[in-house]
């Protein structure tokens, strides 16, 4: 609640069967009536989904307006959005909300007026419902128009030859923080919840294989699907990825870190990208001691996919997190060429050395001769180019281990 800017005054809990009228029991009702009249608090948060009639009767017990879950979320998502997207996503995550229960909201508002429900009694049923119904449409064509530049700029990098990796985890378990240790960059990192909400994409370099790595939105345990759907834009940047790091926080305790992980791999499966390689980052070695993280490693090995000890803090490991990617992104392809010296075949040889792992270049006469490596569908690329613009000799040598 901290990173939605709340102060907690007050805790009521309590597990029954949901109450129709309040979701909670009556008596719990004036528990909590007694707790916000001696707390002075402004508002109640409910952790599960609460109904619209639920609300409304919460709120008129009580006194002050009553969220749920889900409107919590939508606040720390509208308090962290920076970017166009992100900030048309929130609103069409809150507008879907809306429009599932608009009629009902509109019937209890024009009943009496009570807080959280104020400025609703004016409008008509059919009138307020349509309205919410075309702001969705207004939304979503937007968004169109962002994924469509999206997709052009995915094919660009594709163009380009190079493999993606995406960072993917629960939300602060250090991803940017990782992020900005592989490229030496500084997007925001924080504390609290959902730092990123949109994606940021840089190259960067590993033994002379250059590749895209993009900081993703962070996960979330029962996540809504609304929400899930309203980011697709965001998050399928991951399912069209090469490789996925998924960021664990190994410091925490074991049953918190099952949860975690169980979450992250659900929700990359939710999105159709459990087929694509992963390698599960272990991040915040450094606050763990030796003996303990071995023995917290043995106990979850069997849960953990192709694990990687790091701290993306203090760089710990990053050596060995590097020959893993490169081992996962294995299917490089070796080839050379020979093309005559003009300024043409010099440009492509430039254009060659910012695309791909160039390992030998010699000059013979009037003749360039070139060797190199990248992946096969590039390779293939490069031959046609040698072959049809230059009228060249091209040879693939052989498929090697990164």
């Amino acid at each position: 609640m901290e990173s939605a800017g709340y102060t907690l005054v007050g805790k009521v809990e309590q597990v029954r069967e949901p109450d129709s009228r309040y979701q909670i029991g009556a008596g719990k009702v004036k528990e909590l009536a007694q707790l916000v009249k001696e707390t002075e608090a402004k508002k109640v948060i409910f952790d599960n989904p609460l109904k619209s009639v639920q609300s409304y009767n919460l709120a008129k017990a009580t006194g002050v307006e009553v969220i749920d879950r889900f409107q919590l979320i939508l606040e720390i998502f509208a308090r962290r959005a920076t970017t166009k997207e992100a900030k048309l996503q929130i609103g069409l995550a809150r507008l879907r909300y809306e429009v599932a229960h608009a009629k009902e909201k509109v019937r209890l508002a024009r009943k009496e007026e009570q807080p959280g429900f104020m400025g609703l009694g004016t409008y008509e049923v059919d009138v307020y419902y349509e309205a919410v119904k075309r702001q969705v449409q207004s939304i979503r064509g937007k968004l169109r128009k962002i994924r469509k530049k999206r997709l052009l700029h995915r094919r660009r990098r594709v163009e380009l030859g190079f493999q993606s990796i995406s960072l993917a985890g629960y939300t602060n378990a250090g991803k940017s923080s990782l992020f900005n240790a592989l490229t030496e960059e500084e997007v925001p990192v924080d504390e609290t919840l959902f730092t990123t909400l949109s994606t940021t994409t840089r190259l960067v370099e590993f033994s002379r294989k250059k590749f895209l790595l993009t900081d993703t939105v962070g996960f979330i345990d029962r996540l809504p699907l609304t929400l899930i759907d309203a980011f697709h834009s965001t998050l399928e940047e991951t399912v069209y990825s090469d490789l996925i790091l998924l960021v664990v926080d190994i410091s925490e305790s074991t049953s918190l870190f099952e949860k975690k992980l169980s979450v992250c791999l659900k929700t990359i499966s939710q999105i159709g990208a459990s087929g694509i390689p992963t390698i599960t980052v272990l991040n915040k070695i450094d606050l763990l001691p030796e003996t303990e993280l071995n023995k917290k490693l043995e106990t979850l090995k069997e849960m953990v996919p192709n694990p990687v000890l790091i701290s993306a803090l203090y760089k710990i490991s990053f050596d060995l997190l590097k020959c893993r990617i490169l081992k996962t992104l294995k299917n490089y392809v070796g080839a050379s060429f020979t093309v005559p010296l003009t300024s043409e075949s010099m440009s492509f040889i430039s254009w060659l050395f910012n695309r791909a792992d160039v390992q030998k270049l010699k000059y013979t006469g009037s003749s360039a001769h070139v060797v190199f490596e990248a992946i096969p569908w590039f390779v293939e690329k490069v031959r046609k180019r040698v072959e049809e613009e230059f009228n060249g000799k091209f040879e693939e040598i052989k498929t090697t281990k990164a």
